[in-house]
């Protein structure tokens, strides 16, 4: 895929940034949090010889960095740009998708979720993440982008990326007002929860977990068992929380044929 195969798309009042790649069927990849649509890696390479991407630039992230809205609206905005399609999300991203899918599922033909959850159960919970997420804001601001991903990407989550799958440098070009926004307005502890509204979800969908990645795997599990029977769980082996950049290969195994068996066409 050279640079001119790109569309590149900025936000505006109603859409993100996003940059379209290839033909076909229709995949909408949202990233997670300090990444940016330019951080699929090795995933959009092998996708966009076969798919139509959008990869989209979460609310504050990247070539959306100036979208201030709450996580419903980024939800909203997410529908605006990417239309009817299969949606793919990881971690923060899986909770943006998630949300979309519930609120339009007309637009949603299938959903991927890797590393995701519904959210939090408890009006406790969410408020006390609220509070971590509005510190961590301000950690961000106060000590810089670059010793900020120094830290975030130290965190044992992280632990089986290699340093290429860290895009580091992509991750560097997000504006910290951005993603401080983000924490803020978009973060777990800003999210409705979600857990509730599960069984409403009548379109096919995959989960994605590492095996080394025991709470995501938990949770992907009991959100598997409240969706139902049109509901995958899919264990990565050799990967921890960014299971599609810790072994893309196996990944992408997984979701070419998981498509290829329920995923309905983007018309």
């Amino acid at each position: 895929m050279t640079e001119e195969d790109e569309r590149r798309e900025v936000a505006d009042a109603t859409t993100l940034a996003a940059t379209r790649r290839g033909a076909g069927r229709r995949l909408v990849l949202v990233h997670g949090f300090s990444q940016t649509g330019a951080c699929w890696g090795p995933v959009a390479a092998d996708l966009a010889a076969t798919h139509e991407l959008v990869l989209v630039d979460a609310p504050g992230h990247g070539g959306s960095s100036s979208v201030r809205g709450s996580f419903a609206d980024g939800a909203a905005r997410l529908a605006t740009t990417g239309g009817v399609a299969t949606y793919v999300g990881y971690s923060m991203g899986g909770r943006y998708v998630l949300a979309l899918a519930l609120a339009r599922p007309d637009l949603v033909t299938a959903l991927v979720l890797i590393g995701a959850s519904a959210g939090l159960a408890s009006a406790d919970e969410r408020s006390a993440r609220a509070a971590a997420d509005e510190s961590l804001a301000d950690h961000l601001l106060t000590i810089g982008l670059p010793a900020f991903l120094d830290e975030w990407l130290a965190r044992p989550l992280f632990a089986g990326l290699t340093e290429a799958m860290r895009f580091r440098a992509e991750r560097l070009a997000n504006a910290p007002a951005g993603l401080a926004s983000s924490l803020r307005l978009a973060g777990t502890g800003a999210q409705p929860s979600l857990g509730r509204r599960l069984p409403e979800l009548t379109m096919p969908v995959l989960l994605v977990t590492g095996a080394l990645d025991t709470k995501f795997t938990t949770i992907a599990a009991e959100m598997t068992a409240a969706i139902g029977p049109n509901a995958a769980h899919v264990i990565l082996p050799d990967a921890g929380h960014t299971a599609h950049l810790e072994n893309p290969d196996a990944f992408l195994a997984t979701l070419r044929e998981w498509l290829a068996t329920t995923a309905t066409p983007t018309p």
